[in-house]
């Protein structure tokens, strides 16, 4: 007659994961001379932000595509995700054409760098 043996393994995980935010924010305000009259878009180049501390950006920091995104305000007020694209050389937001000259437009990154770790204890 067969038997059945059965193995017990006696197994503890324990997880840490840390998500640690790394945000940027990139400040403009509007040139009418970056609106293209013809379709209203306006083309921020990555030159034309500050960052945090007012020094010049050369270039825009792009969100990690699975743990990150962008978030657009103009004068104070967050944009659809479907109105602006975000290159590393410049900003392009589309029916632009009515901002007032002068108007702050604030671009947030926010990419996620999380780090995990496993401790794995085996027991019979």
């Amino acid at each position: 007659m067969a038997r059945l043996f059965k193995l017990v393994v006696d197994v503890e995980v324990d997880t840490t994961v840390t998500l640690q935010p790394n945000i940027l924010r990139y400040f403009y305000e509007l040139n009418p001379d970056d609106v293209d009259p013809d379709t209203g878009e306006l083309t921020i180049p990555a030159n034309s932000f500050v960052d945090d501390t007012d020094a010049p950006v050369t270039d825009i920091t792009l969100v990690n595509p699975d743990n990150g995104y962008y978030l657009l305000f103009v004068n104070g007020v967050l944009q659809q995700d479907d109105l602006f694209t975000v290159d590393t050389t410049e900003v392009v937001v589309q029916d632009a054409a009515d901002i007032p000259e002068g108007t702050t437009i604030v671009l947030v990154v926010n990419n996620f760098l999380p780090e995990a770790e496993n401790t794995t204890t085996v027991g019979t």
